[in-house]
């Protein structure tokens, strides 16, 4: 008995060392990693009571998993060891491999890099996670985030990539782009209960006939949640977990992928996908971290973009991520640009968008002149003379303004450098196969070595019958099936297909099938990786001669086909920015047809669509012909990004200043952008255009400065609710509550630069 007391102490002693080392903290979360490589802890440490544990008893998460995409198996860890000097996890798995893992403990973060694996045994793909979470309110699947935005809980669990073959979502996902779809998850049980048809995790396609964009967002119902990517997941109790993983993108491989593939007109296609040597998941980091919810945005994630040197896109001096420096943009329709620069500065807007001037084209041959190399090319019609690109851009900077255009991103299109009438040898391929017998000019007798694959209409977006084509040399060559009977015959064959000139070809020669976008006005070709390298510093090159500072990127979605999903954009984007940089344009804004986990660094907003498929400010509802608008509300505020409420809210001549106080409400409220149609016949047909002018101008002065508390914000966003704001000075405003109408003010808030001197009537 007399040893007890000692033994007791010796045991107490090693237990808090062998617990102690596997224990890690930042300011606001705790994990604690086990003696397999497991995560068995996630806590909170603001807080003493209440939730504060978010690992689940039943589902420990792995520290890292490996993959083998050969054999479609995962192996996890079995044993780990720390080494506290030097900060690394030792991995052992099931298949042999030990992998070496950095962890770093930061004062917001935690820093996890794969250093090593070796032996790797047929590992291909490395996997952070899943970390799983007992969070069952939003989940951010596009970055990787778990929120609980209660009062009661405010906490949310994240992680960020650190280095762009580091994406978001799991080692399964098909050619690295998660598949477009809807998910049953409801946010809040007792608001949204489930009905007995439906569970969570349940799958379902998206809507319409898998063309029209619009079409596709077809449930107004609050559980059906809209996809844009697997970063966040959930289970059968609607339980969150994240995850991220990397490749190796060296070895040749062949994927049968589309972003839509649980429909008949985009089902998915066979891609041998271009090896890129040297891009490898050694390397591979992450930031994993915990905070309040309600702070995450700017207090953590800001300081990991900061601290890590992530990219950081910023305007007026604020991260685009900040609520603050969101700002809706100008939209030019009409074709007259008299008066698009006074309406944007009178609002308080920063761009104006020349969609009426329809698409860019990427065509390298211009070398980045879109109004001829001495700007000879008038295409903005004013009355006082017509003026090219740059002459309006730099009119619009003297009012700190800047201007853009819409792309079509990657499509390289007939008639462009790269494309035809002489394509180049830099082109994405779906197949590569040889030419049996020599050919002359008028043959279509084109004889293959193999017909696998080659039955399929190219593209996986639409298979648009009139883009199916092979290259073989210098000659694009139109084909539509292949016989089959030896031998393998191309059928309907049109030779100098695009204006390429036909020749002859031997036997032996290579052939291309190649990798194409859709049709309705996006004709194109879709370039390999390091082309489409260049067409990204061709864009930043457009901006510096042309004064623009401003994209809509449609057909972004583009930058998956080849293969290598949001790599692919990351590594698009990440040139574009680096060239700009190099050049001297400071700041590129741009939206674009979507949002994903390769653009979120780097895409300042995301307006798209617009009317009354976005918001609908005479029904007060997000989408009212679609489910467009509560679609992409759901995944934007999820994923900690301004919410867009499209091309919208046309000026016309009944336009009332009280709709657009309601629509400002909204906006400032949730944390919306928007693109303002500006008409100027429109416009100025207006009774009310000065009054709806100031009711802007007010409402976008009082959102940069910050006045707004967490609790109005709230208030804004019901639709119940009509409001109606005064500016007293450049520091302080006054909030009414009206009418619907805007009628009987009545005051309700006086709002004050610094929110705590703010007072509620």
């Amino acid at each position: 008995m007399r040893f007890r007391p000692f033994l007791f102490l010796v045991l107490s002693i090693f237990t808090r060392q062998t617990f102690a080392q596997n224990d890690f903290s930042t300011r606001y979360f705790k994990i604690h990693i086990d003696n397999k490589g497991w995560i068995t802890s996630m806590q909170n440490i603001t807080r003493s009571t209440g939730w504060r544990e978010f690992s689940p008893a039943d589902k420990p998460s792995p520290l890292l998993s490996l993959y083998d995409g050969k054999k479609h198996k995962s192996y996890l860890p079995a044993a780990a060891a720390f080494d506290k000097t030097k900060k690394i996890f030792t991995l052992k798995y099931p298949n042999g491999s030990v992998a070496k893992v950095s962890l770093s403990t930061h004062e917001k973060y935690f820093k996890l890099t794969l250093l090593s694996l070796q032996p790797r045994n047929g590992v291909d793909g490395i996997q952070w996670g899943a970390y799983h979470t007992n969070i069952t309110n939003l989940f951010g699947e596009i970055i990787g985030v778990a929120r609980d935005t209660s009062a009661a809980v405010n906490y949310a669990i994240g992680m960020l990539a650190l280095n762009d073959n580091t994406l978001g979502g799991n080692s399964e996902t098909i050619a690295d782009a998660a598949p477009f779809q809807y998910i049953i998850h409801s946010p809040d049980k007792q608001r949204f209960p489930l009905p007995s048809h439906l569970h969570e995790g349940q799958i379902f396609p998206i809507g319409g006939d898998g063309i029209n964009d619009v079409a596709f967002y077809a449930h107004k119902e609050p559980y059906y949640r809209i996809l844009y990517g697997n970063a966040a997941e959930i289970d059968a109790k609607g339980r969150i977990s994240i995850t991220y993983n990397s490749r190796d993108r060296s070895p040749k491989r062949e994927v049968y992928f589309s972003l839509i593939p649980n429909m008949a007109v985009n089902t998915p296609n066979h891609l041998q996908v271009q090896p890129l040597p040297g891009v490898d998941y050694i390397g591979s980091s992450v930031a994993l971290w915990g905070s309040p919810d309600s702070t995450a945005l700017l207090d953590v994630m800001q300081n990991i973009v900061l601290s890590e040197g992530l990219p950081y896109p910023a305007i007026n001096g604020k991260w685009v991520k900040d609520p603050s420096a969101f700002v809706p943009d100008a939209m030019s329709v009409g074709g007259v640009y008299d008066s698009i620069v006074p309406y944007a500065k009178q609002l308080g807007f920063k761009a104006i968008s020349l969609y009426d001037q329809g698409f860019i084209r990427p065509n390298r041959g211009d070398e980045g002149y879109l109004d001829g190399k001495n700007f000879e090319k008038k295409l903005i019609k004013m009355g006082l003379g017509d003026k090219s690109h740059k002459e309006f851009s730099d009119l619009a900077a003297q009012h700190g303004i800047i201007i853009g255009r819409t792309p079509i991103t990657t499509a390289l299109a007939p008639g462009t450098k790269d494309a035809s009438p002489v394509p180049g040898d830099s082109l994405c391929y779906q197949q590569k196969r040889l030419l049996v017998k020599n050919i002359e000019p008028g043959d279509t007798i084109i004889l293959v070595d193999d017909p696998k694959y080659l039955d399929e209409i190219a593209s996986w977006e639409g298979h648009s019958k009139n883009l199916n084509m092979i290259k073989i040399g210098k000659e694009l060559i139109y084909y539509m099936g292949i016989s089959d009977k030896a031998p393998y015959r191309l059928l309907n064959v049109k030779r100098g297909y695009w204006k390429t000139a036909e020749v002859s070809h031997a036997a032996g020669d290579t052939i291309y099938k190649l990798q194409v976008t859709i049709n309705y006005g996006y004709d194109g070709l879709v370039p390999n990786i390091q082309l489409q390298d260049k067409i990204a510093e061709y864009y930043a090159a457009v901006c510096k001669i042309n004064g623009l500072a401003y994209y809509d990127f449609d057909g972004q979605e583009f930058l998956f086909n080849n293969g290598h999903g949001y790599y692919s954009v990351k590594r698009f984007f990440h040139k574009m920015f680096d060239k700009a940089k190099e050049l001297g344009v400071p700041y590129i804004r741009f939206t674009g047809s979507t949002l994903s986990e390769g653009s979120w660094h780097y895409q300042s907003i995301w307006n798209v669509g617009g009317g009354n498929n976005l918001y609908d400010v005479e029904t007060r509802e997000w989408g009212s012909a679609t489910s467009q608008g509560k679609d992409l509300r759901d995944v934007t505020y999820a994923n900690f990004f301004p919410v867009g409420m499209g091309g919208n809210f046309p000026i016309k001549k009944e336009s009332t200043a009280a709709q657009y106080e309601h629509i400002q409400a909204i906006s400032v409220g949730i944390g919306a952008t928007y693109s303002l149609q500006l008409n100027q016949k429109d416009v100025e047909s207006c009774p009310e255009k000065q009054a709806i002018f100031k009711v802007i101008r007010t409402w976008e002065n009082a959102r940069a400065a910050n006045v707004f508390p967490r609790w109005l914000k709230i208030e804004l966003v019901n639709p119940a609710n009509q409001f109606h704001l005064e500016q007293l000075n450049s520091g302080s405003w006054k909030l009414y509550k009206t009418d619907l109408d805007g009628k009987n003010p009545k005051l309700y808030y006086t709002l004050m630069g610094d929110t705590i001197n703010s007072k509620r009537k």
